[in-house]
This record gives structure tokens, C-alpha cells and sequence, in this order.
């Protein structure tokens, strides 16, 4: 084996030529000359530009940022070791033990393939939006054009007054019991800050978000620990009207990422729903 065969972009060449887009969740498309994935496709699974892409397989960028390794790690289901592995070529050190994951095992990564057509997203611990599929973008948003460190439910939820707005979804989303819901999302933070203590992400969201902004510092003040689970919402989509969904969070309790899910509440909206997907991402 040369060295130019162990260099970054030689395995993320190899690791993309391992991989079909029926692995990945992606629809079959024209006739393919292509063993694996295109790099059109690793690029936007990964959210990054074919460009992008193409120089760090050519060596021409062999720098990338954590979050950019992060992103790949994913779209290439690649395993722990191999994350770790990605990490090291790029220059970086992995992600330590008792730090949040950003990190989407394998078998994960098949159980949301599998959900199909279901708009589904998974966040992490602080609730950083990691993953979304193409239903989600059609009924939500494309999040991909927000900047990944933005791409944040409590960022979203409770905005700082001395920072811009930052919205995780091009649509308005309305939740049936707001102050529930807030209350859950806040609970739910603070049981990932005893968790994760060390970690230096989820300690300075915290800290922002306590000095920027007063409900949050409220909601927090009163000390309550829980997991977000359920929650009905109202979509407001700009081509099919209201979409009233059922919000479902389900918890890896090894990694605390959360699979959000929404299933459509009536026949009626199963309906809508589904207009929804055909018009596609805006």
C-alpha cells in the first residue's frame, strides 16, 4: 500500500466508493457509472460544497474544521473508530469521553433510513440539529444554509439580545402549549448539564443564554430536570397553509441524541402533509 493511499481524501474516497445511495436513504437516479456515492451526493449529505468536497479529496484542502469531519463522519456511516480515525488524518483529535456527540452510529443512521418519507431530524444533547432528511427540509426549511454552530433549538427558541435572530427552520413553527414546551426544552438542558459537565459547548450556551435572555434565566432559576418527549405543533407552511403534526422525541440513552419525528395529527393533515413533500424544500 503507497502513502497516498492512507492520506485523508484517498480514505474518504474509499469510504465513499463502499457506500450506495440506498445506503444513505438517497432515490435512484439515472444510470450510474459510479461504484459508490458521487461526490455530489457525500457533499450534500454532509451539507458542504461538491467543490469542497472534490479538494479534499485531491489533497488541495487537507485542513478541514472539526465540524467539517463531523459532517463527513455521518454522511459516510462510518463507525466510532472510524470517526476517530477521519479525525486523526485531518490533523484533529476525536471527540473525548464525556464531551457531547455529534456522531450518528451506523445502526442509527439505518433505523432513520428506514422511516422513509416521515420527516424526521436527530439533535444532540444541547439540542444542535445534526441530521435532517429531505421531508424535513420540504415541510420545515432547508437548515443547510444556517451555519452549523447556529443550527440550535435554544438558540432558535431563546434568542439573546445583543445577538442576530438564528432560525433552525425557514417556516413558523407554533406549539400548542408554548410555555410546556419551553419548560421542557430548558429541563431537559439542565439534565444534560449534570451529564456532561466537562463540556465546553453546552457550558457556554448555557451561560449565553442565561445573561441574554430573561425567560430562559427564568426557566432555569426554577431548577426543573426532565426529557422533551411529546408535543403537538402547528406548521405553518407558506404554500399549504397550517399542518397540524404530532412531535415525537425519542432519546438514545447511550449518546442522549434525539430522533424528532412528525406524524400528521388527522386524515386531514395526513393529507396536507403529504402536498407538502411534493411541493419540496423552499
Amino acid at each position: 500500500m503507497s502513502a497516498d493511499e492512507t492520506t485523508l481524501g484517498a480514505t474518504i474516497r474509499a469510504w465513499r466508493d463502499r457506500l450506495t445511495p440506498a445506503d444513505v436513504g438517497l432515490p435512484a437516479r439515472r444510470a450510474r457509472r459510479a461504484v459508490g456515492l458521487r461526490r455530489e451526493e457525500l457533499a450534500e449529505l454532509a451539507g458542504l460544497s461538491v467543490d469542497y468536497v472534490v479538494r479534499l479529496e485531491q489533497g488541495r484542502a487537507s485542513t478541514p474544521s472539526a465540524q467539517v469531519v463531523s459532517a463527513i463522519a455521518r454522511a459516510l456511516r462510518l463507525s466510532t473508530q472510524e470517526r476517530d480515525h477521519l479525525y486523526r488524518l485531518a490533523g484533529l483529535q476525536p471527540p473525548q469521553d464525556g464531551m457531547i456527540t455529534d456522531h450518528i452510529a451506523p445502526g442509527l443512521q439505518r433505523v432513520l433510513t428506514r422511516l422513509g418519507e416521515t420527516p424526521a431530524a436527530v439533535f444532540t444533547a444541547d439540542w444542535r440539529l445534526i441530521w435532517w432528511n429531505r421531508s424535513w427540509a420540504a415541510l420545515l426549511g432547508d437548515p443547510s444554509a444556517t451555519a452549523p454552530e447556529d443550527r440550535n433549538l435554544v438558540k432558535s427558541r431563546f434568542p439573546v439580545a445583543e445577538g442576530p435572530a438564528v432560525r433552525i427552520s425557514a417556516l413558523r413553527i407554533v406549539s400548542e402549549n408554548r410555555d410546556a414546551s419551553d419548560r421542557a426544552i430548558v429541563a431537559d438542558l439542565r439534565r444534560a448539564s449534570a451529564r456532561y459537565p466537562g463540556d465546553p459547548r453546552l457550558a457556554a450556551l448555557i451561560r449565553r443564554t442565561i445573561n441574554g435572555n430573561a425567560r430562559f434565566a427564568a426557566l432555569w432559576h426554577d431548577g426543573a430536570v426532565g426529557a422533551h418527549a411529546e408535543d403537538r405543533k402547528t406548521i405553518k407552511h407558506p404554500d399549504i397553509g397550517d399542518i397540524t403534526v404530532d412531535c415525537d422525541v425519542l432519546s438514545d440513552g447511550e449518546t442522549d441524541l434525539k430522533i424528532v419525528i412528525y406524524t400528521a395529527a388527522s386524515s386531514e393533515d395526513a393529507t396536507k402533509l403529504e402536498l407538502a413533500l411534493v411541493a419540496g424544500i423552499r
